[in-house]
Protein backbone atom coordinates (compact mmCIF):
# COMPACT_ATOMS: atom_id res chain seq x y z
CA UNK A 1 0.00 0.00 0.00
CA UNK A 2 1.18 3.11 -0.53
CA UNK A 3 0.72 6.81 1.11
CA UNK A 4 0.74 10.05 -0.76
CA UNK A 5 1.67 13.01 1.47
CA UNK A 6 2.41 16.58 0.54
CA UNK A 7 5.23 19.01 1.94
CA UNK A 8 4.10 21.68 4.60
CA UNK A 9 4.82 25.07 2.88
CA UNK A 10 6.05 28.41 4.77
CA UNK A 11 2.87 30.08 4.46
CA UNK A 12 1.44 27.36 6.91
CA UNK A 13 1.63 29.89 9.29
CA UNK A 14 -1.19 31.61 7.29
CA UNK A 15 -3.48 28.43 6.95
CA UNK A 16 -7.64 28.33 7.40
CA UNK A 17 -8.74 27.79 10.99
CA UNK A 18 -12.26 28.35 11.64
CA UNK A 19 -10.83 30.00 15.01
CA UNK A 20 -7.95 32.26 15.58
CA UNK A 21 -5.56 29.99 17.60
CA UNK A 22 -4.41 30.82 20.78
CA UNK A 23 -0.65 30.89 19.97
CA UNK A 24 0.80 31.06 16.22
CA UNK A 25 1.28 28.51 14.41
CA UNK A 26 4.64 27.34 15.36
CA UNK A 27 5.76 26.30 11.57
CA UNK A 28 9.01 24.63 12.71
CA UNK A 29 7.57 22.47 14.96
CA UNK A 30 4.33 21.67 12.58
CA UNK A 31 7.51 20.36 10.00
CA UNK A 32 8.81 18.17 12.76
CA UNK A 33 5.23 16.86 13.50
CA UNK A 34 4.09 16.30 10.00
CA UNK A 35 8.08 14.63 9.39
CA UNK A 36 7.31 12.14 12.55
CA UNK A 37 3.79 11.50 10.87
CA UNK A 38 5.65 10.61 7.50
CA UNK A 39 8.33 8.18 9.19
CA UNK A 40 4.82 6.23 11.39
CA UNK A 41 3.28 5.91 7.98
CA UNK A 42 6.49 4.06 6.68
CA UNK A 43 7.16 2.32 10.04
CA UNK A 44 4.14 0.42 9.14
CA UNK A 45 4.88 -0.64 5.64
CA UNK A 46 3.55 1.58 3.37
CA UNK A 47 5.69 3.51 0.58
CA UNK A 48 5.30 6.92 1.38
CA UNK A 49 5.67 9.22 -1.82
CA UNK A 50 5.29 13.17 -1.20
CA UNK A 51 4.14 15.95 -3.38
CA UNK A 52 6.37 19.06 -2.92
CA UNK A 53 5.17 21.77 -0.87
CA UNK A 54 3.12 25.03 -2.37
CA UNK A 55 3.79 28.35 -0.91
CA UNK A 56 0.43 29.80 -2.92
CA UNK A 57 -1.22 27.02 -1.27
CA UNK A 58 -1.23 27.75 2.75
CA UNK A 59 -3.54 24.76 3.41
CA UNK A 60 -1.61 21.90 0.96
CA UNK A 61 -0.39 19.88 3.48
CA UNK A 62 -4.33 18.70 3.98
CA UNK A 63 -3.99 16.20 0.97
CA UNK A 64 -6.46 14.26 1.86
CA UNK A 65 -9.37 16.71 0.93
CA UNK A 66 -8.16 16.96 -2.67
CA UNK A 67 -8.98 13.45 -3.75
CA UNK A 68 -10.90 10.59 -3.12
CA UNK A 69 -9.76 6.88 -4.07
CA UNK A 70 -11.34 3.88 -4.02
CA UNK A 71 -11.88 0.85 -7.08
CA UNK A 72 -8.62 1.85 -8.57
CA UNK A 73 -10.30 5.34 -9.57
CA UNK A 74 -8.84 8.54 -8.00
CA UNK A 75 -11.99 11.49 -8.20
CA UNK A 76 -10.01 15.10 -7.78
CA UNK A 77 -12.83 16.85 -6.07
CA UNK A 78 -13.84 20.48 -6.19
CA UNK A 79 -12.76 21.82 -2.42
CA UNK A 80 -15.50 23.53 -0.45
CA UNK A 81 -13.09 26.66 0.25
CA UNK A 82 -12.16 28.93 -1.97
CA UNK A 83 -8.65 29.31 -1.94
CA UNK A 84 -7.98 25.37 -2.23
CA UNK A 85 -9.46 24.86 -5.42
CA UNK A 86 -5.99 25.09 -7.17
CA UNK A 87 -4.20 22.50 -5.15
CA UNK A 88 -5.80 19.31 -6.97
CA UNK A 89 -3.36 19.41 -10.23
CA UNK A 90 -0.35 18.42 -8.46
CA UNK A 91 -2.13 15.44 -6.61
CA UNK A 92 -3.70 14.59 -10.29
CA UNK A 93 -0.05 13.97 -11.63
CA UNK A 94 1.73 12.20 -8.92
CA UNK A 95 -1.36 9.75 -9.20
CA UNK A 96 -1.76 9.51 -12.75
CA UNK A 97 1.07 6.52 -12.59
CA UNK A 98 -1.27 4.19 -10.51
CA UNK A 99 -5.20 5.41 -10.47
CA UNK A 100 -7.29 6.69 -12.91
CA UNK A 101 -7.92 9.92 -12.58
CA UNK A 102 -11.27 12.16 -13.26
CA UNK A 103 -12.45 15.20 -11.74
CA UNK A 104 -15.29 16.56 -9.88
CA UNK A 105 -17.36 19.48 -12.18
CA UNK A 106 -16.23 22.91 -11.04
CA UNK A 107 -19.66 23.74 -9.79
CA UNK A 108 -19.43 20.79 -7.18
CA UNK A 109 -18.15 21.19 -3.26
CA UNK A 110 -16.63 17.92 -2.58
CA UNK A 111 -13.80 17.89 0.79
CA UNK A 112 -12.35 14.77 0.53
CA UNK A 113 -12.17 15.15 4.60
CA UNK A 114 -15.75 14.29 4.18
CA UNK A 115 -15.87 11.07 2.88
CA UNK A 116 -15.42 8.25 4.61
CA UNK A 117 -15.02 4.45 2.76
CA UNK A 118 -16.38 1.70 4.27
CA UNK A 119 -16.30 -1.25 2.10
CA UNK A 120 -18.29 -0.84 -1.04
CA UNK A 121 -20.04 2.39 0.41
CA UNK A 122 -18.90 5.75 0.44
CA UNK A 123 -20.21 8.00 3.17
CA UNK A 124 -19.81 11.95 2.45
CA UNK A 125 -21.05 14.66 4.96
CA UNK A 126 -22.87 17.41 3.86
CA UNK A 127 -21.08 19.79 5.25
CA UNK A 128 -20.20 23.87 5.17
CA UNK A 129 -17.43 21.94 2.71
CA UNK A 130 -19.61 19.26 0.61
CA UNK A 131 -22.85 19.67 -0.82
CA UNK A 132 -25.32 17.92 -2.78
CA UNK A 133 -23.17 18.53 -6.37
CA UNK A 134 -20.16 16.57 -4.52
CA UNK A 135 -22.49 13.89 -3.30
CA UNK A 136 -23.29 13.67 -7.32
CA UNK A 137 -19.87 13.86 -8.20
CA UNK A 138 -19.30 11.08 -6.14
CA UNK A 139 -21.91 9.34 -7.21
CA UNK A 140 -20.81 9.33 -11.21
CA UNK A 141 -17.47 8.41 -10.21
CA UNK A 142 -17.56 6.00 -8.17
CA UNK A 143 -21.17 4.56 -8.70
CA UNK A 144 -20.52 2.61 -12.15
CA UNK A 145 -17.75 0.35 -10.10
CA UNK A 146 -20.47 -0.64 -7.29
CA UNK A 147 -20.12 2.17 -4.70
CA UNK A 148 -22.87 3.36 -2.85
CA UNK A 149 -23.09 6.66 -1.68
CA UNK A 150 -24.63 7.73 1.23
CA UNK A 151 -24.73 11.21 2.14
CA UNK A 152 -24.52 12.04 6.29
CA UNK A 153 -25.50 15.46 7.67
CA UNK A 154 -22.82 17.01 9.45
CA UNK A 155 -24.56 19.27 12.11
CA UNK A 156 -21.52 21.07 14.21
CA UNK A 157 -18.12 19.73 12.57
CA UNK A 158 -16.31 20.78 9.31
CA UNK A 159 -15.51 17.73 8.11
CA UNK A 160 -17.60 13.69 8.44
CA UNK A 161 -13.91 12.14 9.49
CA UNK A 162 -13.48 15.03 11.99
CA UNK A 163 -15.70 12.79 14.69
CA UNK A 164 -15.49 8.86 12.85
CA UNK A 165 -12.47 7.26 10.93
CA UNK A 166 -11.92 3.73 9.58
CA UNK A 167 -10.31 1.00 11.59
CA UNK A 168 -9.74 -1.12 8.60
CA UNK A 169 -12.09 -3.52 7.06
CA UNK A 170 -15.44 -3.56 8.45
CA UNK A 171 -14.69 -1.45 11.69
CA UNK A 172 -15.31 2.40 12.42
CA UNK A 173 -14.55 4.71 15.28
CA UNK A 174 -17.29 7.11 16.02
CA UNK A 175 -17.22 10.02 18.88
CA UNK A 176 -20.47 9.68 21.18
CA UNK A 177 -23.18 12.49 20.40
CA UNK A 178 -22.24 12.93 17.04
CA UNK A 179 -23.57 10.66 13.29
CA UNK A 180 -26.21 8.34 14.12
CA UNK A 181 -24.41 5.04 14.65
CA UNK A 182 -27.47 3.15 12.81
CA UNK A 183 -26.36 5.36 9.39
CA UNK A 184 -23.54 1.87 9.57
CA UNK A 185 -25.97 -0.80 10.36
CA UNK A 186 -26.32 -2.02 6.79
CA UNK A 187 -22.70 -2.55 6.34
CA UNK A 188 -22.23 -4.42 9.37
CA UNK A 189 -19.81 -2.01 11.29
CA UNK A 190 -18.00 -2.75 14.00
CA UNK A 191 -18.26 0.29 15.78
CA UNK A 192 -16.04 1.77 18.89
CA UNK A 193 -17.34 4.81 20.16
CA UNK A 194 -14.97 7.25 22.23
CA UNK A 195 -16.60 9.57 24.37
CA UNK A 196 -17.51 12.69 23.07
CA UNK A 197 -15.09 14.67 24.83
CA UNK A 198 -12.51 13.00 22.71
CA UNK A 199 -14.11 13.84 19.50
CA UNK A 200 -10.64 15.03 18.20
CA UNK A 201 -9.20 11.83 18.55
CA UNK A 202 -11.90 9.92 16.76
CA UNK A 203 -10.06 11.21 13.20
CA UNK A 204 -7.26 8.29 13.20
CA UNK A 205 -5.60 6.39 10.21
CA UNK A 206 -5.17 2.84 10.07
CA UNK A 207 -1.52 2.50 8.72
CA UNK A 208 -1.22 -1.75 8.09
CA UNK A 209 -0.96 -3.67 11.27
CA UNK A 210 -1.37 -0.29 12.89
CA UNK A 211 -3.46 2.71 14.11
CA UNK A 212 -1.77 6.31 14.31
CA UNK A 213 -3.65 8.71 16.66
CA UNK A 214 -3.13 11.67 18.63
CA UNK A 215 -1.58 12.69 21.53
CA UNK A 216 -3.16 13.81 24.40
CA UNK A 217 -6.46 11.36 25.25
CA UNK A 218 -5.32 8.23 26.73
CA UNK A 219 -8.57 7.28 26.92
CA UNK A 220 -9.11 6.55 23.41
CA UNK A 221 -5.32 4.85 23.19
CA UNK A 222 -6.85 2.32 25.88
CA UNK A 223 -9.63 2.12 23.77
CA UNK A 224 -8.05 1.08 20.63
CA UNK A 225 -5.80 -0.99 22.31
CA UNK A 226 -8.06 -2.95 24.31
CA UNK A 227 -9.90 -3.40 21.18
CA UNK A 228 -6.63 -5.10 19.49
CA UNK A 229 -4.90 -2.39 17.79
CA UNK A 230 -1.60 -1.32 18.08
CA UNK A 231 -2.06 2.09 18.68
CA UNK A 232 1.21 4.62 17.59
CA UNK A 233 0.40 7.92 19.52
CA UNK A 234 1.01 11.53 17.35
CA UNK A 235 2.14 14.51 18.20
CA UNK A 236 -0.73 17.11 16.06
CA UNK A 237 -0.76 20.56 17.96
CA UNK A 238 0.12 22.44 15.39
CA UNK A 239 -1.49 20.71 12.64
CA UNK A 240 -4.64 21.00 14.70
CA UNK A 241 -4.07 24.75 14.76
CA UNK A 242 -5.38 24.86 11.26
CA UNK A 243 -8.17 22.31 12.04
CA UNK A 244 -6.40 18.97 10.61
CA UNK A 245 -6.54 16.26 11.76
CA UNK A 246 -4.33 12.82 11.52
CA UNK A 247 -6.37 11.82 8.20
CA UNK A 248 -6.48 14.94 6.27
CA UNK A 249 -2.34 14.64 5.64
CA UNK A 250 -2.74 11.46 3.61
CA UNK A 251 -4.13 9.40 0.67
CA UNK A 252 -4.14 5.94 1.08
CA UNK A 253 -4.08 3.48 -2.07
Amino acid sequence: MRALIRGLPASFASATAAEAPTSPIDVPLARRQHAAYARALADAGLEVRSIPADDAFPDCVFVEDTVVVAGGRALITAPGLPSRRGEGEAVAAALEPWLEVVRAPASARLDGGDVLRVGMTLYVGISGRSDAGGEAALRAAFGPLGYRVQPVEVPGALHLKCVCSSLGPGAVLLAEGTADPALFQDDAVRLLMTPAEDAYAANVVRAGDRVLAPAGFPRTHALLRAAGYDVVVLENSELRKADGSLTCCSVLF
